[in-house]
């Protein structure tokens, strides 16, 4: 019992190394997944590669029938059976399951890709495990192990490396930074405001001349609306017409 005792802090050691090697593989997927999606606004979702190439076919008479000008483009792009298609004046729609998208206006055919990629790909989709049922409680294995390595760091080391100096201005250090971020951004409820003042922002628009002016005045003839005190309508003489 007293070797135990004297031991704790070996086995704490040894422990908090072989989680951490077993923690290795899920917290590249997670780190790496982590940054592409904080940049998804400066990168874009980088989960998937998008291609676009296009083709010339001869051109598809209006009266040709749906059925046969949709197989004519099928055919022309050679990506089997759609799943969806639609026809719009000389305007063909093609959908197939791999999220291809196919149109055809006229003569020219394009042809839009979007294939997940090997890597970022599925580790954006593991990222978020709303939806996979196994995989949350995986992840709920990976955030105790997580737990323990953060818990066990801090009685791992004694002395002034340990809690009694560096270890806690560290810990202290690791607390502070979250903490004064949300006391200067103002947590949720300032993001909402700053995002509802960037979405009322006003573009200044430079405001010229009216379309209609106020019409000169026009100078009435002497002896003819001063003397007219009821307001009745004065009649002004027109300029001679040339016919």
């Amino acid at each position: 019992m007293v070797d135990v005792k004297k031991r704790w802090r070996a086995w704490l050691r040894a422990i908090h190394r072989d989680f951490g090697y077993l923690a290795i593989g899920f917290t590249v997927i997670y780190a790496i997944s982590g940054i592409a999606q904080n940049h998804i606004e400066d990168w874009g979702d980088v989960s998937y590669k998008a291609t676009e190439r296009t083709l010339t076919i001869p051109a598809i008479p209006a009266a040709t029938p749906d059925i046969v000008a949709v197989k004519t483009v099928a055919d022309a792009v050679a990506l089997g059976v759609p799943t969806g298609h639609k026809r719009a004046g000389d305007e063909i729609h093609l959908e197939y399951a791999d999220n291809t998208k196919v149109t055809a206006i006229g003569t020219e055919v394009t042809i839009q890709t979007r294939s997940r990629r090997a890597f970022i790909g599925l580790a954006n989709w593991l990222h978020t495990a709303k939806h996979k049922k196994a995989w949350k409680y995986i992840s709920d294995t990976f955030a105790v192990l997580l737990l323990y390595l953060a818990c066990s760091g801090i009685f791992m080391i004694k002395g002034k490396l340990g809690l009694k100096w560096r270890g806690t201005i560290l810990i202290g250090t690791g607390f502070a930074v979250p903490i004064l971020y949300i006391a200067l951004a103002g947590g949720p409820e300032g993001q909402k405001e700053r995002v509802a003042n960037d979405d009322l922002k006003v573009v200044p628009v430079t405001v010229g001349k009216p379309m209609i002016e106020k019409p000169e005045p026009v100078p009435i003839p002497a002896g003819s609306a001063d003397e007219n005190p009821a307001g009745s309508a004065v009649l002004i003489p027109l300029p001679p017409d040339d016919n």
